[in-house]
């Protein structure tokens, strides 16, 4: 195995381990929260983060991108680019932070929480924390040196457990995650900021600054797009139904997205940093793509699967008996999440290390030209219907993915299935064992044995029927690095 592979391997690991504990941590504080907070108070956490989290797209303004992806000559030139960075994000930051501030009342109207504005000041303290971490994150992803990462990430993931759920038992509502989010900031910043060798340096290169901009324009609408995606049903939620369906709505994806990030978040960032450094191998490039979606696919269909079939116990662990109405949601959300990610959504990586931004941006606006009629429709016709409108709409987010591939980048996407079929159809048979179980007993003791059964199931199928044995052992030995 190459050095780099083993680089890869290496960074693999340390960023898988640090998503695994700090899901293993966070979903206990979760479920504390959901139990001590309601679908209300949720629903305004999630348009105060709709609000901060585009100030900060402006604050960072793609320069994370550049550090990592850009050939720099020298490490002194790339430590020119990374003061040159900081400065201005923490500008920036500061600039936004004092114009929300101004506008606080104006802009909670807007957004539908009129009477906020107070929170939305306080939240926007994290944008000039972020500004500090931002980027000695942005050297380390570049180096591949995750393990560091890892312990920053796990200390960060200890402040809801530790903060956040002590505030909400003492009442503080949803005061007591605004608050958490801060610290956990704070935490990660001096954490970074201890173990960098480079230290933040206030200086001002209008070269360097233009030429970093100019690289970092089309990354900065790709990131517009990104969070349109994500927040554009926040505020269509809040603006058609109340705050209790947007908490449920919010709160489902949340759910859902935080099981799946336990390998994405672990993987993407290390995908990009790989596929940065081979730009100029395009068969090598190729690989590295594909066995990323193989590794990744082999847990996530199965995971989708078992969502779907067992919605009703993930709803009532992971939330409560108040978020039963979510069930529906949370089962297809599961589902169709697990097939968009390994069929599409590691695209945007694919587009990204080869310094194609454009490509999202392109994906994400013919996304939203149907993700935005058919969010206003469903939601006036009732949660139900947007549940399932918000879901089974990622099956065109997929075949735009295809498209640009197939035209764009002379990319076969139908290559993915002769790497992910084993683990598809796996999870097919799996899904159906797990669905007759269900029929003959929906016991809770009863639904975590048949999950047990239903992974010796899958890892069954996997080995021994479609012969995967040998392919997760080279997976493995990638993964691990030996």
């Amino acid at each position: 195995m190459s050095s780099f592979h083993k680089q890869v391997g290496n960074a693999l690991k340390w960023s898988s381990l640090a998503e695994i504990v700090a899901k293993l941590i966070t979903p206990l504080s979760n479920t504390i929260l959901a139990r001590l907070l309601t679908p209300e108070h949720f629903g305004v956490i999630a348009t105060i983060t709709m609000i901060i989290s585009f100030a900060d797209i402006f604050s960072d303004s793609g320069f994370q991108k550049y550090l990592v992806q850009h050939e720099f000559e020298s490490e002194y030139e790339l430590d020119k680019a990374a003061n040159v960075a900081f400065s201005s994000n923490f500008l920036i930051s500061i600039f936004l932070w004092l114009f929300i501030s101004l506008l606080n009342e104006q802009i909670s109207s807007i957004v539908g929480n009129p009477g906020l504005g107070i929170v939305i000041i306080v939240a926007g303290f994290s944008l000039p924390i972020t500004a500090f971490s931002s980027i000695q994150s942005a050297l380390f992803k570049r180096k591949l040196e995750f393990r560091v990462l890892f312990y920053a990430r796990i200390l960060s993931s200890l402040v809801p457990l530790l903060i956040t759920v002590p505030l909400a038992m003492l009442g503080k509502s949803y005061w007591s995650i605004i608050i958490g989010n801060i610290i956990g900031n704070i935490i990660i910043s001096v954490v970074l900021s201890y173990l960098s060798d480079w230290k933040p340096n206030f200086s001002f290169n209008r070269f360097i600054f233009f030429e970093m901009f100019s690289f970092s324009t089309w990354s900065l609408f790709e990131s517009i797009g990104t969070w349109l995606s994500s927040y554009i049903g926040t505020f269509i939620v809040g603006s058609i139904l109340s705050q209790y369906y947007l908490g449920l709505y919010k709160t489902s994806m949340t759910t859902v997205n935080g099981i799946f990030a336990i390998i994405t978040s672990a993987t993407v960032s290390v995908l990009f940093s790989s596929l940065s450094r081979l730009q100029s191998d395009r068969t090598e490039y190729d690989f590295i793509y594909l066995d990323f979606i193989n590794l990744v696919s082999i847990v996530i269909f199965p995971t989708g699967v078992g969502i779907y079939i067992y919605k009703n116990l993930v709803t009532s662990i992971l939330l409560g008996k108040q978020w039963m109405e979510a069930t529906s949601f949370v089962g297809i959300y599961g589902l169709m999440c697990c097939i968009t990610l390994v069929l599409g959504q590691f695209a945007s990586e694919y587009f990204r290390g080869l310094g194609k931004p454009k490509a999202n941006v392109l994906m994400t606006f013919l996304h939203l030209i149907v993700l935005i009629p058919t969010l206003i429709l469903s939601a006036e016709d009732g949660f139900l219907t947007l549940a399932y409108a918000s879901s089974l709409i990622k099956i065109q987010q997929i075949l735009i993915y295809w498209l640009i591939l197939w035209f764009g980048f002379k990319f076969n996407p139908l290559r993915i299935f002769n790497y992910v079929w084993k683990g598809l159809f796996s999870s097919l048979i799996m899904g159906i064992f797990g669905y007759i179980f269900i029929q003959i007993n929906s016991g809770i003791i009863y639904q975590f044995i048949s999950i047990v059964a239903c992974v010796i199931i899958y890892l069954m199928c996997y080995i021994y029927i479609f012969k995967g044995k040998l392919e997760l052992i080279r997976i493995m030995k990638i993964f691990t690095g030996i």
